[in-house]
């Protein structure tokens, strides 16, 4: 089957993945300058060195079952072992039936006797007379209606059930040659396309490519349309084959139809690009017309225009009334079946003269000619309107394939409808050569067209009639067109052509004829035999080729070739003397220990070291699928002290900014390290993940550099468990190198983390409150005042300078077990310290991987919520405020101790926070307006909206009502760990229940 779109990408970069390596697809300075070819083209140019000429032998079958019963018993009988044949009818030309066993083969009157859908319909005791098995290097074979179509429930299907395919799989491989192999297979609801190869041909094909187009129902819908492959034969040769089911109908509108059906199917029909043996893609996909050789197949439901049934079915049921006479003495004939005799009788036929087919005006021969005008498939490939761009028929010298009366050799259709019989089930082929001779003349009929326009406007001498040069130009007579070429009776000869790849290969069509004597169906089986010679490409030859061409173009285009060097900058020291430690012997950029929330930089210099302007860019990095993809990791970004050239075409896909150096120039790049994700933090603390990768940076026109990446991740206490926490002695986690005990002592009821971070903030917000009481100004707002959620929702009162180096150092002494006063700047105020140490406690539960509340408790949690919101009577209390109701959440919690510890611990510090800025933001006894001082003294309440009359109209309760809200809000969400998905409305809920539960304890009785 087709390579996947990864493997194609891989293969592309196979070279690219090599240091020192170059793209062979894109010329290089040094070609172009010294006008050598690249590798590519100086490869084709010596293709004759690598190709040798082979034969294989096509054969393409279709056949509307009609998704009548047992129809898959006949397949193989007729397509793989060439059974079914009637030869009086079949135009192979077969001159004496007793040759070939007809003498001992079933009768037509016995072979209808025992029709049932049990077993195949084929006459017994037959040898094929077409070829078949071994004899046929390729089968191609095309299925209509292999489910009822005209169910709603099939065509609007959104899957295809296998199972049906299946039965024709089993059908075919039981008969099918030791060895024959599965190529393709394609299913579009009832059409079903299958391509089986012999040993020897099947190591040839390549490539494979399918596709589906619908063309049913509403345009799209799988009840019509097509279903397409193509193959590369011996790396050389396109192949396509597409079996459609057009629109059915004999009136105008469903012509119209079937020609808007092919249209659609050559149109919308897109194929995989073509990968060669060396891994290099040589287009983007190809379409319709890009082959070298095409068979469209299929029901294409053209039928004979104007034309009664009747005559129709009178003529044709002259030639079917005497099948197998000898042997039917005294049976009803089958013309009897369908209520027409003939006028001449089997006496008189015996003691006729033998006369050519073509002289003979009751010869069968005489009869389908004398039809064939009438057809409108040739019509519309006559008059330009379908099928008209160089596709070909065989000689039609069978009776038309469509309509018969199931288990019937040559009975027309007997229902009501009594349809008249018409070549639907058709095999046409095209080659590239056909292709491009009618591109050609549509390109030359146009310019004429312009030219005529041009004349128009050119004042002439007055016995100059521009009409009589417009005449000459369009001078085209369709009924003698082609009468000097083509002879639909003459038997054809091979049609060399010239390949895409301007090889040469010749096609011949060997027999094409329908198997008359397989009842089954409604539908008679058609199919063809086609032998095609070809050059196909020993792959060893051409790798051996590939080699010697390769080492010469790069012998030619090393001294011109853009060259750059990388200089990468090497951190010295040790971590005592606060640089970081790197190994100055590691060929790459050593970030040497990197903790979280903490920048790490390095520095390289990039310098042109060659005599030619070099243009480079960073590629994208090959990584797996769930990595993101880009040319730098998520947790490293780049700077560059140079603007990126501005490009007059769009860059390739896998290089985002391109630079330039003159010889001799340089550039430099800061590479800054940070990890910034909880999830990045519990993978790397599990090992899961390591900071190591290759960056590449790719030069234009000349070879790759890798540059190696790689940081020592220090262990964080960020991202762990609960009950992990709880079992880090003093000292922290980095003392004990990550290496936690999994059944190791328990040291703590609460992670120390969590004590040390609430007991800080507790006691830097006090001591926050007390300065700003006793150093405030007139008027001045302090940022509580102005905040309800502060510190855990910040103002950002930074004084212009950065944190992040100062909340790294926070991390570090959580991680370390060391004073968070280290970790500030002595100018720091407590203000902004009360902040960031709040930003760190809720980064740190955020990223517990078990959370406060975990999953199994939240469930708990939420049935009995449930029950308690649903046995409340008051309206007025939107959430629980009874001793009971704290009793009944606290008691589910108490089942994990350490958890429960935990939740306590927060809340006892936030309603110490709340109750400490509640009493300093209270307004001063001295207002007498109470109301307007209540409306002055309200914080904003950035969190969470709260309608202003809610709130009490005690001031200070008010404010607290503000404050336990925004706190409830902000530590919903790092307190419990969520079941994962349901929709946002469901999320809002869940979340606001949660609010419900710490408002309840966080909120004054």
């Amino acid at each position: 089957m087709a390579p996947d779109a990864s493997s194609v990408r891989s293969t592309e970069r196979l070279d690219a993945t090599i240091p020192g390596a170059f793209d062979p697809r894109t010329p290089s300075i040094a070609s172009i300058t010294t006008h050598q070819t690249s590798l590519s083209q100086a490869l084709y140019e010596r293709r004759a060195e690598y190709t040798r000429p082979r034969n294989v032998r096509i054969k393409v079958g279709t056949w509307n079952t009609g998704a009548q019963k047992g129809t898959e018993q006949d397949v193989g009988k007729w397509f793989v072992q060439g059974k079914g044949i009637e030869e009086s009818l079949a135009g192979l030309g077969v001159s004496d039936p007793g040759e070939h066993g007809k003498g001992s083969r079933e009768s037509i009157p016995a072979q209808e006797a025992r029709h049932s859908t049990s077993e195949p319909t084929v006459p017994h005791r037959e040898s094929g007379e077409v070829p078949g098995r071994e004899e046929v290097d390729i089968y191609v074979l095309g299925l209509q209606e292999i489910v009822d179509i005209t169910s709603a429930a099939e065509a609007l299907r959104p899957f295809t059930d296998p199972s049906t395919a299946n039965k024709w799989k089993a059908s075919l491989e039981a008969v099918l040659p030791k060895g024959y192999q599965l190529v393709s297979e394609q299913q579009l609801i009832g059409l079903w396309l299958v391509i089986y190869a012999s040993p020897a041909v099947l190591p040839q094909i390549k490539n494979v490519s399918t596709t589906s187009v619908g063309t049913g129902l509403m345009g799209y819908m799988g009840n019509k349309g097509g279903v397409t492959t193509r193959i590369v034969l011996g790396e050389t040769t396109r192949l396509v084959f597409i079996n459609s089911h057009l629109a059915a109908g004999a009136d105008k509108s469903s012509l119209e139809r079937r020609n808007w059906d092919a249209a659609q199917i050559n149109s919308r029909t897109r194929f995989d690009p073509v990968i060669d043996s060396l891994g290099s893609s040589q287009n983007t996909g190809e379409g319709l017309g890009d082959e070298d050789f095409a068979f469209w197949f299929g029901d294409l439901n053209y039928r004979l225009h104007g034309m009664p049934g009747d005559d129709v079915r009178r003529l044709l049921t002259i030639h079917t009334k005497d099948l197998d006479k000898e042997e039917n003495a005294g049976r009803t004939s089958t013309s009897d079946d369908s209520g027409y005799g003939s006028k001449q009788s089997s006496e008189e036929a015996r003691d006729a003269v033998p006369m050519p087919p073509e002289l003979d005006p009751a010869s069968l021969q005489t009869t389908i000619s004398s039809l064939l005008p009438h057809d409108e498939l040739h019509q519309m490939m006559k008059s330009d309107k379908a099928f008209h761009d160089g596709w070909e028929e065989g000689p039609i010298r069978f009776l038309p394939s469509y309509k018969y009366d199931v288990g019937k050799v040559g009975v027309f259709d007997s229902s009501e409808k009594r349809r008249c019989p018409s070549w639907c089930d058709r095999i046409l082929y095209r080659t590239r050569a056909s292709k491009q001779e009618y591109d050609t003349r549509v390109r030359e009929q146009e310019a004429a067209r312009k030219h005529a326009e041009e004349m128009e406007g050119i004042d002439l001498p007055g016995d100059y009639d521009v009409n009589s040069v417009k005449n000459v130009l369009y001078a085209y007579d369709e009924d003698n067109d082609g009468d000097d070429d083509y002879d639909e009776n003459e038997d054809p000869e091979p049609e060399p052509i010239k390949t895409k790849d301007d090889l040469q290969a010749e096609i011949l069509l060997e027999y094409y004829t329908t198997h008359m004597r397989v009842l089954s169906s409604d539908h008679k089986p058609l199919d063809a035999v086609f032998k095609l010679q070809y050059d196909a490409v020993i792959p060893e030859l051409k790798t051996a080729i590939h080699a010697e061409v390769a080492r010469e173009i790069d012998r030619q285009e090393n001294e011109g070739r853009p060259s750059i060097a990388v200089v990468v900058e090497r951190a010295t020291g040790s971590p005592s003397d606060g640089r970081d430690k790197t190994d100055s012997t590691f060929e790459g950029v050593d970030f040497g220990d990197v903790k979280f929330a903490k920048s790490t930089r390095r520095n390289i210099t990039i310098a042109n070291t060659g005599r030619v302007p070099a243009t480079f860019g960073f590629a994208d990095r090959p990584v797996d699928k769930d990595q993101p993809a880009g040319p730098f990791p998520p947790w490293l970004s780049v700077t560059f002290d140079k603007a990126q050239d501005k490009l007059d075409k769009p860059s390739p896909d896998d290089i985002h900014q391109y630079f330039t150096l003159a010889p001799a120039e340089v550039l430099n790049v800061e590479l800054k390290l940070k990890i910034e994700s909880t999830s990045s933090v519990r993978d790397l603390n599990e090992g899961d993940a390591v900071l190591d990768e290759i960056l590449v940076l790719r030069v234009e026109n000349g070879r790759d550099h890798f540059l190696p990446i790689r940081a020592h991740w220090q262990p964080s206490a960020l991202a762990r468990s609960i009950d992990k926490l709880i079992k880090i002695p003093e000292g922290g986690i980095r003392k004990l190198q990550n290496q936690i005990p999994a059944r190791g002592e328990v040291k703590w009821s609460v992670p120390r983390e969590v004590f040390r971070l609430t007991e800080a903030i507790e006691d830097l917000t006090e001591r926050t409150l007390a300065e700003w009481d006793m150093t405030k100004s007139e008027g001045e707002r302090a940022p509580w005042q102005d905040n309800a959620g502060w510190p855990f929702v910040e103002v950002r009162s930074t004084d212009g300078h950065d944190r992040e180096d100062e909340l790294a150092g926070i991390y570090e002494a959580l991680d370390c077990d060391t004073p968070f006063v280290d970790a500030f700047y002595p100018e720091t105020r407590s203000t902004e310290r009360v902040e960031m140490l709040a930003e760190a406690l809720i980064t740190f539960l955020s990223s517990l991987t078990d959370g406060v509340i975990t999953k199994s408790l939240w469930e708990k949690l939420e049935e009995a919520l449930a029950r308690q919101e649903k046995a409340s009577k008051s309206a007025s209390s939107p959430f629980f405020t009874s001793d009971d109701e704290k009793m009944t959440i606290l008691e589910i919690l108490a089942t994990a101790p350490n958890h429960n510890a935990t939740f306590l611990l927060i809340l006892s510090f936030l309603q110490n926070i709340a109750n400490q800025i509640t009493e300093v933001s209270k307004p001063r006894p001295e207002d007498s307006n109470k109301r307007a001082s209540m409306d002055m003294s309200l914080p904003s309440s950035p969190q969470a909206k709260v309608r202003r009359k809610t709130l009490s109209r005690v001031p200070e309760q008010a404010i607290r009502q503000l404050i336990v809200r925004n706190y409830a809000v902000v530590f919903a969400d790092c307190l419990v760990k969520w079941k994962d998905g349901g929709r946002e409305k469901e999320r809002a809920a869940r979340k606001e229940k949660m609010v419900g539960v710490l408002e309840l304890f966080l909120k004054q009785d």
